[in-house]
């Protein structure tokens, strides 16, 4: 029987929709056991890639102080945080809305004695508040890893490939990875002559890809009709090798622009060289929506997933607002989303127990000591005391297991109390017939106790 994958109460999330709106937050996560059993073994899976590359797993605490953390947030981010009062400092905690700031302010005031460069990694759930209608998750599961020491092409082409590896690992066939560079958008946007909030306003449009948002903005700000043009003409050049040449001509020689574009060309140079080119895609408008990011910065898609998967990018001034700067790069991945990427949701069928231990009352020692027989023995067992005994223990027995889908049914005390025999039951055919209760279906033959584990192994590698 399917088991169902994760409940989200959006209304365009990856997973289907929980109609109880009074049981469960808006945004908030139901994973029911078919689905879990796959997130927790993507999220291990991942982590042990990581863990090849040389990232070793930390874990945050999932509350901060909001006066300590603040520093590594942006405004928005912190006015959409869930925020409560401490009850024994008096203190504003944050519940957390952002891991890589958190890394920030750990390595800055904990770790700074550490050997660079370091490789972090980890899982955590960030928690932050979006309208109803946005259709994004209040209650985000990343996985993800950071660089933290490391100030060259090779350490930012280092991450993406960790990443590119990690979703091949996974199963992930078809995707892209956009890669691009903030500080040529932002050295555009500067060259225009925008004011700061307008550049604000600005990079929130690209990171969005709103063109007409864009537009509108730069026509406020008075942007001439050239420079809007170009701005306008970066946030759409998107390819391989040839964007790079037409973004040099956009830069017409400036030294900000220019040195962004020579960085990401190395970058891209190297993945090529590696075997990635395929992988990934030059993006000239490429924009994150955080604004710790101030160097090469990348997302990922893939068909069928109206937004990114995840991505990351450089963040070398953000270790810096808790202590001394320190060049990093580092990706988040999104597990709801990389959940339906994989169409795991599709596959989250239950994994029932093996096996059910069955007797009747008065024998609950006896079926614990068999049932935990097996356990010991890695065989996937449950226990049932029944209000039958004699003949129609037998018949219970065949019940109880249909209704907990089990094939194979241990029946304990059915000659005796005291016998050291059990009943081995196997039922053929797990559908469920109107008005039977499968008894014509199952095979039975009688095992002593010492001899049951051989004889169950017999029958499961038999099934298998």
């Amino acid at each position: 029987m399917a088991s169902a994958p994760p409940m989200r109460r959006t209304s365009s999330g990856p997973f289907p929709l929980l109609r109880e709106h009074s049981l469960v937050p808006v945004g908030m996560a139901t994973i029911l056991p078919g689905a879990a059993r796959h997130v927790r073994h993507l999220e291990a899976e991942l982590l042990t890639y990581f863990n090849r590359f040389g990232y070793d797993e930390i874990i945050l605490p999932t509350f901060e102080y909001l006066d300590v953390l603040a520093p590594g947030l942006e405004p928005t981010l912190l006015e959409n945080s869930y925020k409560i009062v401490d009850r024994t400092t008096g203190r504003i905690l944050l519940l957390r809305p952002d891991v890589t700031a958190q890394i920030a302010r750990t390595v800055a005031m904990g770790m700074l004695g550490a050997h660079f460069p370091l490789r972090l990694s980890y899982r955590a759930t960030v928690f932050r508040h979006e309208p109803e209608h946005a259709g994004r998750d209040r209650e985000i599961f990343q996985v993800g890893a950071e660089l933290i020491g490391a100030d060259d092409p090779s350490a930012d082409s280092e991450i993406i490939m960790l990443l590119i590896e990690c979703l091949r690992q996974v199963g992930l066939c078809s995707f892209k990875i956009s890669l691009g560079h903030v500080g040529f958008f932002k050295g555009l946007l500067i060259r225009a002559g925008l004011s700061p909030e307008g550049r604000r306003r600005a990079e929130q449009a690209a990171a969005r890809k709103d063109v007409s948002r864009l537009t509108e903005i730069l026509s406020q700000e008075r942007v001439t009709k050239r420079s809007a043009q170009r701005i306008v003409e970066a946030l759409e050049l998107c390819g391989q090798a040839d964007v790079l040449s037409k973004g040099r001509a956009l830069a017409k020689g400036e030294k900000p622009l220019v040195h962004a574009l020579d960085r990401l060309a190395s970058v891209y140079r190297l993945l090529c060289a590696t075997g990635f080119q395929e992988a990934v895609l030059l993006d000239l408008g490429e924009f994150r929506g955080f604004d710790y990011y101030d160097g090469i910065v990348f997302d990922v898609f893939t068909d069928g997933i109206g937004v990114e998967l995840g991505g990351g990018g450089r963040y070398d001034h953000l270790i810096g607002r808790f202590g001394r700067n320190l060049p990093s790069t580092g990706f988040a991945l999104s597990v709801d989303r990389l959940f339906k990427g994989l169409n795991l949701s599709e596959r989250t069928k239950s994994v029932g127990p093996e096996v059910l231990v069955v007797a009747p009352r008065g024998l609950s020692t006896r079926v614990v000591s068999v049932a935990q027989q097996l356990r010991q023995a890695g065989i996937r067992t449950v226990q049932r005391i029944v209000d039958r005994s004699g003949r129609g223990l037998i018949g219970a027995a065949v019940k109880a297991g249909l209704e907990a889908e089990v094939d194979t049914i241990v029946v304990v005390g059915v000659d005796s109390p005291t016998s050291e025999q059990v009943v081995v039951l196997h039922r053929g055919d797990r559908r469920r017939v109107a008005g039977s209760t499968g008894h014509a279906r199952v095979r039975k033959r009688t095992v002593s106790i010492a001899g049951l584990l051989a004889s169950l192994r017999a029958d499961l590698e038999g099934a298998v």
